[in-house]
C-alpha cells in the first residue's frame, strides 16, 4: 500500500523528465519524519520503472536542505515507548538510502542551507551534489551521543579519507560548500539565486546521454567501490559493454558521431 503522505510536508513534482522531490517542512529546517522518509523511498522506487523520468531531484523547501532526524518527534515517541533507534533505521531511514543507490537513474541532490545529521546523508547519498553558496554540512550525530547513520559511516570515508572523516564525525564542525568542493564532497558550488537553473541545466546535460548507459555506469560504479578485485571488475565491465554494444542507443551514438550531427536516444 501507498503511503500516505501529507501534502505539507512532502512535493513532488515531474517536469521535462526531472522528477524533482522537495522536502516541505520549513518551519522545521525539513526534519525527517517516518512519513516522509516511506514517501520519498517509493517515489525514488518508482521513478525508477518510470521510463519517462530521467533525473530526479531532491530538494528542500526554505532556508535549509534537512536538519535530519526530526529529534522533537524522536524524544515524543521514546517517551511513549513508540521508538528504538536501529529499529526505526531499518523501517525507515536505510530503505531511502538503499533506494537512491539503486535507482538507476541519476539522483541529484540541490543543497541550500544546512545540512545536518541525516539531512546530509540524503545528501551525501545522492549520485550529484550541486550546493548553494550557503550550503554547509553537518555530522551532528556526535553532538546527540549517536554515532553516524543512513550510510554516514560508509559514503563520508570514501569522499573524504579515513582521517577527515573521522574529524568531521567527532567534533561536528561543519564544512561550508566552499571547502565542501574542495575536498571532493559536492560537484559544484553555485550563487543561491542560481541554484534551481545550475540543476536544471545539470539534468538537460544528463538527459542527453544515453539512458542505459547513464543506468550501468552507475551499476557498475557503485560494484566498483565494493570490495571487489580489479580482475573482477574488469570481467564486469566487459560483460555490461557486451549488453549495451547490442543496444540500439550505441548503434546511434556510433552513427551521429560518423555523421556529425546530435544523437536522438531512446533507452533501448
Amino acid at each position: 500500500m501507498s503511503a500516505e503522505i501529507p501534502p505539507a510536508e512532502f512535493l513532488s513534482e515531474t517536469r521535462g523528465g526531472v522528477l524533482t522531490l522537495t522536502l516541505h517542512r520549513p518551519d522545521a529546517l525539513n526534519a525527517l519524519t517516518a512519513t516522509m522518509l516511506r514517501g520519498l523511498a517509493e517515489a525514488v522506487t518508482k521513478a525508477g520503472r518510470d521510463q519517462a523520468v530521467r533525473a530526479i531531484v531532491i530538494a528542500g523547501a526554505g532556508r535549509a536542505f534537512c536538519a535530519g532526524a526530526d529529534l522533537g518527534d524522536v524524544k515524543v515517541r521514546q517517551a511513549q515507548g513508540r521508538f528504538e533507534h536501529g529499529a526505526e533505521l531499518r523501517r525507515t531511514f536505510n530503505p531511502l538510502i538503499a533506494a537512491i543507490r539503486r535507482v538507476e537513474k541519476p539522483v541529484i541532490a540541490a543543497v541550500r542551507g544546512a545540512a545536518a545529521g541525516a539531512g546530509a546523508s540524503l545528501a551525501l547519498a545522492c549520485d550529484l551534489k550541486v550546493c548553494a553558496a550557503d550550503a554547509k554540512f553537518l555530522n551532528a550525530f556526535a553532538k546527540v551521543g549517536l554515532v553516524p547513520d543512513s550510510g554516514m559511516s560508509w559514503f563520508l570515508p570514501r569522499a573524504l579519507g579515513l582521517s577527515l572523516a573521522l574529524e568531521h564525525a567527532w567534533l561536528s564542525r561543519s564544512i561550508d560548500a566552499e571547502k565542501a568542493l574542495r575536498l571532493g564532497l559536492v560537484n559544484r558550488v553555485v550563487a543561491p539565486e542560481e541554484l534551481d537553473a545550475a540543476v536544471a541545466e545539470l539534468c538537460a546535460a544528463l538527459a542527453a546521454v544515453p539512458p542505459l548507459a547513464v543506468a550501468l555506469t552507475k551499476r557498475a560504479f557503485n560494484r566498483g567501490v565494493e570490495a571487489v578485485s580489479l580482475e573482477d571488475q574488469l570481467e564486469y565491465e566487459a560483460q555490461l559493454q557486451s549488453h549495451l554494444g547490442r543496444t540500439k542507443d550505441h548503434a546511434e551514438g556510433i552513427a551521429a558521431f560518423l555523421e556529425k550531427r546530435l544523437p536522438t536516444f531512446t533507452g533501448e
